[in-house]
């Protein structure tokens, strides 16, 4: 490998592009002779990567999505693995999408052995399907995790495994000026509660959820009436959030993006700032409000069959990544049998009493993901480079 560094990166979805984005600006500062190439979104763009091809067409989810489009899916794989072949690249960095990501790198290691293959983002082996570890090993050299406790999985699978820290734990909160304004811009008196609530980001889960949600914010509304429900939303299902949501009670303020990304992001970061409470379907989005310290209750189910399966098969026995970072049990979650209006008003109503009680364990996370060091970009680009200077 001479002075210069060639990487060739791949992300399938916005979240990837943003890691990508910041393990290229990492680079850069290690590297200012690094050339880029692979498949990214205007995040990646921005620090200089030319996409193969549009990344919004690697960003389908679930069955009935993919199969139409599973030929020329196949086909991208074939494309980004022949180009990756042909120039031979210092290091492949694939970032989570794992259905394309780890179809391209079995392809590129079958074809070329000694490519360098680092895959940024864990799968969440600790929580189910822990055999998925074992299957990555033989086509993956190196993986860079969001979690502490990650590596030791990757590791026993026979990867090398670098915790790089989360990018949440980089959240700047809104000056408070800046919150007041928000709540004077959407009619929120002073003296106000703001609830939020986050269904989810998938338009099945938010049917799903819909319904439960708006029972038990009705009861929680009985008990607490001076409050206002803030529903943040994402692009492709903001119509039917919106709908869903003026069912529910108090006339919920639904915030749906206006194309422009920087003042979306303000103001989903102002509702979070703003907010009292969450009530909030599983996922990353405890972490999110973890770094806002907003006091949550999660909620989620899913239809009968998945839910049976992942309960005979999941390893742990909270899905809040709050409470397994932290070590602790500190946020209610209601899941599957428990996920009911009653059971949710009751945690949001003891949540609301004693909102204190989650602030350790909120702010432990967000330390142990990294707070207050080095940027998880930087640090990402220093675990990738320190793997090739084994080679």
């Amino acid at each position: 490998m001479g002075d210069g560094l060639n990487v060739f990166l791949i992300a399938g979805e916005p979240s990837g592009d943003a890691l990508g984005a910041e393990v290229m600006k990492g680079l850069k500062t290690r590297n200012q002779d690094v050339q880029f190439s692979g498949v990214g979104g205007p995040l990646m763009q921005a620090e200089g990567l030319v996409s193969l091809f549009p990344m919004q067409e690697l960003s389908v989810m679930g069955l009935a999505e993919v199969l139409p489009r599973l030929p020329s899916l196949l086909a991208r794989v074939r494309e980004t693995s022949n180009r990756i072949i042909s120039t031979r690249p210092d290091v492949l960095l694939t970032i989570d999408s794992p259905d394309f990501c780890l179809r391209v790198a079995r392809k590129v290691r079958s074809m070329n052995p000694e490519q360098r293959i680092v895959h940024y983002v864990a799968p969440s082996v600790w929580a189910w399907r822990p055999e998925r570890a074992t299957k990555m090993a033989p086509i993956v050299d190196q993986v860079l995790c969001l979690l502490p406790f990650e590596p030791p999985f990757m590791k026993k699978a026979g990867m090398r495994a670098d915790f790089v820290g989360h990018p949440l734990s980089q959240t700047k909160k809104p000056k408070y000026d800046d919150v007041f304004n928000f709540r004077e811009h959407h009619g929120i008196d002073a003296d106000a509660n703001i609830l939020l609530a986050l269904p989810g980001s998938r338009r099945g889960e938010v049917e799903r959820l819909s319904s439960v949600f708006g029972l038990a914010l009705k009861k929680h509304l009985t008990e607490f009436p001076n409050t206002r429900v803030i529903v943040p939303t994402v692009a492709p299902i903001a119509d039917r959030v919106r709908t869903l949501a003026g069912e529910w009670p108090g006339g919920p303020i639904v915030l749906c993006p206006t194309g422009d990304t920087e003042a979306d992001q303000r103001e989903k970061a102002l509702a979070f700032a703003a907010a009292d409470l969450a009530l909030a379907a599983s996922g990353t989005v405890s972490l999110e409000l973890a770094a806002y310290a907003t006091p949550m209750v999660i909620a989620y189910d899913m239809n009968w069959l998945s839910r049976r399966i992942i309960a005979s098969k999941l390893l742990i026995d909270t899905v809040t990544l709050v409470n397994l970072v932290s070590e602790t049990r500190t946020i209610p979650e209601h899941l599957g049998n428990d996920c009911t209006p009653d059971a949710i008003a009751e945690s949001l109503s003891k949540v609301r009493r004693h909102p204190v009680g989650q602030s350790r364990a909120m702010s432990l996370t967000m330390m142990r993901l990294g707070k207050g060091g080095a940027a998880p970009g930087l640090r990402a680009a220093d675990a990738i480079l320190d793997g090739i200077s084994y080679l």
